[in-house]
């Protein structure tokens, strides 16, 4: 451990709180998707404005990035976080007691803004808390927890959308909310005064300049919006409705087979991070994720499996694929000044979960430009050459990610910077 007042202990629990906090923001990025039809019927919207409200979040997560990353370099994440997750139980309740698209979309941003403070701020946890050479691990075992709560915002969330409606689901959602605030308030230690001078010697601006002006960093950036988008595009949105409107599943049964993706990267985004750092290399990770996501989405959208089995294995290998990008993180800290580390880490992440925020309503309004006018209980119901269209938008930035990890340069786990 890097601060001797914190024992191993409490800040196993300052990291398992961090990672509890981000699970629950993928449950709240996923759950438009089990919630489609209820929310076109209550709207009275089609995919492109579905697709816009659910992308709020995204916007709202993707552009607070960079100040979450400064802000958590500053002040640590102790406060920020509590704080967050405090106005993100107003924002749930908020969103389910909306009776428009206008305040709905304004909730809908306002909890993406909030969550948005879960990833880097759990990341600053293992920084200051753990050592250097677990912290690719933890990375990967961060995103495995993330996809947990995409798997529960599948099926799992379908089921209490069921029992208790979409609005009293997200006013559930508040409430676990608030309880989180609590004890990430009471149990993350607070920053030793030598950890707040690494931070506090350079002024809150300087970072943002030095991580911007570096090539490498973007590189990363665009390395992880490439390999995030199937998961963020077509499993926290488009999927289920792909599923139950072509393919004949129930939603519930669609929500099973797609939460698949999220399985796969929750299993494997540990081992990808631990098997980095076991081999002492980053980019040979990265390039294969890339190639393995790339030809199982193919299959997924060309050749669907009519077998539920093959269909699952399929998805699965697509988020085996994808989870590769969490070495991404440990790239960008590693080709970074330590000074800087959460201000790199926002940066990334915010194009990371831009991938979100631009695929959602472009596969929307690919579907409403090949829309052939079926509506089935107030919902737009999409041919299955129209998704598979908008469904090619995703293989192409997976594309552009596999070239990104052939130029990023090899840190060989190592900070460099």
């Amino acid at each position: 451990m890097t601060d001797s007042c914190v024992t191993p202990r409490r800040a196993i629990i300052a990291f398992a709180l961090g990672t509890l906090f981000f699970g629950y923001a993928f449950v709240q990025r996923v759950s438009p998707s089990v919630m489609t039809n209820e929310l076109m019927r209550d709207f009275s919207v089609g995919g492109a404005a579905l697709g816009s409200l659910s992308a709020f979040y995204f916007y709202a997560y993707a552009s607070i990035q960079l100040p979450v990353g400064m802000l958590t370099d500053r002040y640590g994440p102790r406060k920020l976080m509590s704080f967050a997750a405090g106005l993100c139980a107003i924002a749930s309740v908020g969103f389910a007691l909306s009776d428009s698209l206008l305040t709905a979309s304004i909730g809908r941003a306002l909890i993406g803004a909030t969550v948005a403070f879960g990833f880097v701020g759990t990341l600053a946890i293992a920084g200051y808390w753990f050592k250097p050479a677990r912290y690719a691990m933890l990375a990967g075992l961060l995103q495995s927890v993330g996809m947990s709560g995409g798997i529960f915002g599948q099926a799992p969330l379908r089921q209490v959308v069921e029992s208790i409606g979409w609005r009293g689901t997200m006013t559930a959602l508040g409430l676990f909310a608030l309880l989180l605030s609590i004890l990430l308030f009471v149990l993350v230690p607070h920053r030793t005064s030598e950890q707040k001078h690494v931070e506090l010697k350079a002024g809150i601006l300087d970072g943002l300049k030095a991580v911007a002006a570096n090539a490498q960093t973007w590189l990363c950036a665009l390395i992880g919006f490439g390999m995030a988008a199937i998961m963020l595009g077509f499993g926290a949105l488009w999927g289920v409705p792909w599923l139950s409107n072509v393919h004949g599943y129930s939603t519930v049964e669609a929500a099973g087979v797609i939460s698949m993706l999220f399985v796969g990267w929750a299993i494997f985004s540990p081992l990808v991070g631990w098997v980095s750092d076991k081999v002492g290399r980053r980019n040979p990770i990265l390039t294969g994720g890339a190639i393995i996501s790339l030809l199982a989405f193919s299959v997924v959208i060309f050749r669907t499996p009519e077998n539920t089995a093959l269909l699952m294995g399929m998805i699965f290998l697509t988020g085996v694929g994808g989870c590769a990008m969490t070495v991404c993180f440990s790239s960008v800290k590693e080709l970074n000044s330590l000074e800087y580390r959460s201000t790199g880490l926002g940066l990334m992440n915010m194009c990371v979960v831009g991938a979100g925020a631009v695929m959602q309503p472009m596969i929307g309004w690919l579907l409403d430009m090949n829309w052939a006018g079926t509506i089935v209980d107030g919902a737009r119901v999409y041919t299955e050459s129209a998704y598979t269209l908008a469904f090619v938008s995703l293989l192409v930035v997976n594309i552009v990610a596999l070239i990104g990890s052939l130029l990023l340069r090899e840190t060989r786990c190592k900070q460099l910077v």
